[in-house]
């Protein structure tokens, strides 16, 4: 692999290194304040802050929704490296199809992510299909819940948005390995190098030693973060990062036969391992720019503006179903394992899958007072277009292996080889959007607003011919009422509206490719903040989504099945939240999450009266941080996750069974010759737990994807 920004980057850590010991000088002290100066009013507190701006830009007490805040001290001590670790963060998140060596998908409140518009950086889209880099991420929001405002067309469940380290006075460097021998290198670098005007580096590298025979891998990440404060009512933030990644994907397992869960399943192994499967190669790259301008104490403009680009070269010698095997033969359905683990192995290769988002928005902000009645106004207009280049794949069955074996017999590859590459989809948005809050007295605010989208999507066959145009215009309305008896304590009342796109058939169903019409979202939400003390808050939200039903409806075609859209998936919750210190020495971030989800009206009464498959009634999650009174640099952390049984298919017959997974750690932190020094050892799944961590499925079919067994993972962190 070739990185084109290295000699740029090596470039500004040269000048950097000298810069950050500007932090002595009275004139980079007066740099470092002018940071609160930003326009986009955030404030520095993790916890407190927030990016997104579905209902103005707002700090957590004052926006009427769950917000999940992941800070980096969660993502340092935790070793959180990927999405689906950093969906444990939280119950209300899980996995959905998120294969080891492969992008990844989570589910909040039961509801897919929507990898088109569902991941944002520095709350601009990126193109979700590539495993987003942390090493220079400040924080990581998660909206759970109805965004329309927010994302305009989307799935329900929520967004996912990426916040950047900012331009400070900081020289770390850390390295770490784990259990099965990798080895990870990182290094943050930043400074002012005027008083206006202030640069932060973030490299990575890492040696991929995975549980999963043959599945090792490697990532390279450079990223770099600019800030320049024009004037003392003006600044401009720049944000861009490149990484390339590639490790082999390891394939999921299937029901047996459909309705069996298989008994010999291990974490460790590759299903359809081959000596030719290349790994996943992931080239991506995100570029961001964000001018602020206040006008005056009360008004102010945003611009942003970002691009995103992901090319993953798919390659797997992919297990799936059992269409060739004989023991499938007797009526057995080919989309899933055979009865004795008996499973197809297909060589797909599909190089220079090309997604690329870029958006621009443009926000005016500002504070009227009209009588008794105080006003904050949010106007704005953007842009969103997707493209999606691919070459013609290869996707041909070479064999037939089983579950037992621990490396399945050698098949050639097939001969054939991927086409030429051409234009498969065209999709842009266009919005307005307004929202007024209106401050009623001391106590309540009425908030009301919406996002006029219009759609207008093409997608294009194998050869570039049009297969689909869909032109839309909705309007997206969100309101709450909030109640604020003390500045402890809020209570609200929300209800929004989404869209998201309908899904295509899949293959093995009469409509084969068919896609399916738009689904029109909404939702009902109350919730709760409090601020037991200074330190620790809690927190309550009651939910009710409901969408149209999209399902493979059984019936007497040929196929057996028709991709249909009839009835409603609706989600009804409750999520439980505290975060904060319970004492000096302790500090605890716990969730709970209960869901109830079903689906209805379907006419097909096998899918309804029970919960909706990769949905668990249950999931519990808790974190402590606990500093020894006697030994004030160190601090013992541990954690616990529960998930309740699992739903695996539509008619609920197999469901996988309930785990708990317990974590310990321990943190470090003292100085080496006056620089600071912090060393941190997880060990996830301490008892070495088998458990299905997954049950999510994938253009159409399910699959069952086994949570990672026990891994310590031990890191150094220097400051120079």
């Amino acid at each position: 692999m070739t990185f084109p920004r290295t000699p740029l980057l090596l470039a500004l850590i040269t000048a950097l290194a000298p810069a950050t010991h500007a932090a002595d000088l009275p004139d980079a002290t007066q740099a470092k304040e002018l940071a609160p100066v930003r326009v986009e009013g955030l404030t520095h507190d993790d916890r407190h802050g927030t990016a997104i701006d579905a209902y103005g830009n707002a700090s957590l007490q004052d926006t009427p929704a769950a917000v999940t805040v992941v800070t980096r001290k969660q993502i340092d001590d935790r070793h959180i490296r990927t999405l689906s670790e950093l969906a444990r963060e939280d119950a209300s998140l899980g996995d959905n199809y998120a294969p080891v060596g492969y992008y990844q998908d989570i589910a909040i409140r039961g509801y897919p992510l929507d990898l088109a518009t569902g991941l944002r950086f520095n709350n601009l889209t990126i193109a979700g299909e590539h495993p987003v880099a942390l090493e220079d991420k400040q924080r990581v929001e998660v909206l759970k819940g109805l965004a329309g405002l927010q994302a305009g067309v989307m799935e329900p469940g929520g967004v996912v948005n990426f916040v950047s380290k900012r331009p400070a006075n900081v020289r770390e460097v850390t390295l770490g390995t784990d259990s099965h021998g990798s080895r990870y290198g990182a290094l943050d670098l930043g400074g002012w190098l005027s008083p206006t005007f202030g640069v932060r580096a973030n490299l990575a590298w890492e040696d991929v030693h995975s549980y999963v025979h043959h599945a090792d891998g490697r990532r390279n990440f450079y990223a770099l973060a600019a800030d320049w404060h024009l004037t003392p009512d003006a600044t401009l933030e720049l944000d861009s990062d490149y990484q390339a990644s590639a490790q082999r994907s390891v394939s999921g397992y299937q029901l047996l036969g459909g309705d069996t869960l298989p008994e010999r399943a291990d974490a460790t192994r590759m299903l359809g391992f081959e000596p030719w499967q290349q790994p996943v190669s992931i080239h991506a790259a995100n570029t961001s720019a964000r001018f602020g301008y206040a006008f005056n104490d009360d008004w102010r403009l945003r611009l942003a503006a970002g691009h995103s680009r992901s090319v993953i070269d798919d390659n797997v010698a992919f297990a799936y179903g059992c269409f060739y095997s004989p023991a499938c033969a007797n009526g057995a359905p080919g989309n899933f394992f055979a009865p004795n683990g008996d499973y197809d192995v297909y060589d797909y290769r599909s190089p220079d899958d090309t997604r690329i988002d870029d958006e621009a928005r443009a926000t005016l902000e500002g504070h009227l007072a009209i009588g008794s009645v105080s006003h904050q106004l949010t106007l704005g207009a953007s842009a969103f277009r997707r493209l999606n280049d691919q070459r013609a794949d290869v996707y041909d069955y070479v064999g037939t292996a089983n579950i037992d074996d621990v490396d399945p017999p050698y098949f050639a590859p097939s001969p054939n080889q991927p086409g030429p590459s051409a234009r498969r989809l065209t999709s842009w948005q266009r919005s307005l959007f307004a929202l007024d809050r209106l401050h009623l007295g001391e106590q309540w605010q009425l908030i009301a607003g919406g996002r006029f989208v219009r759609l207008h999507e093409r997608a294009y066959d194998g050869d570039g011919l049009p297969e689909r145009d869909t032109r839309l215009s909705k309007a997206l309305p969100q309101a709450a009422v909030l109640w604020q008896p003390s500045e402890a304590l809020t209570t609200y009342l929300s209800y929004s509206e989404g869209l998201s796109l309908g899904q295509e058939a899949p293959y093995w169903t009469s409509n084969d490719g068919q896609m399916l019409a738009p689904r029109l979202s909404r939702q009902l939400e109350a919730g709760v903040k409090y601020a037991l003390s200074s330190t620790l808050d809690v927190s309550a939200a009651a939910f009710r989504i409901r969408q149209p039903y999209q399902f493979a409806q059984p019936d007497d075609s040929a196929y057996g099945f028709t991709f249909v859209q009839q009835g409603e998936q609706v989600h009804t919750g409750l999520e439980l939240g505290a975060h904060g210190h319970a004492s000096d020495n302790l500090e605890v971030t716990a969730s709970a999450s209960f869901i109830r989800a079903r689906a209805r009206d379907t006419g097909t009464p096998s899918y309804e009266g029970h919960q909706v498959a990769n949905v668990p009634r249950v999931r519990a999650a808790v974190y402590a941080d606990y500093r020894l009174p006697f030994a004030p640099q160190l601090s013992l952390l541990g954690g616990w996750r529960y998930t309740s049984p699992n739903v695996a298919i539509p008619d609920g017959r197999v469901r996988v069974p309930a785990y708990n997974v317990f974590n310990a750690g321990v943190r470090y932190a003292t100085t080496l010759d006056g620089h600071a020094l912090t060393l941190r050892l997880s060990i996830d799944n301490v008892f070495n737990r088998f458990y299905w961590r997954d049950t999510g499925s994938a253009y159409g079919d399910s699959y069952l994807f086994p949570g990672a067994p026990r891994l310590a993972r031990l890191s150094a962190t220097f400051a120079f």
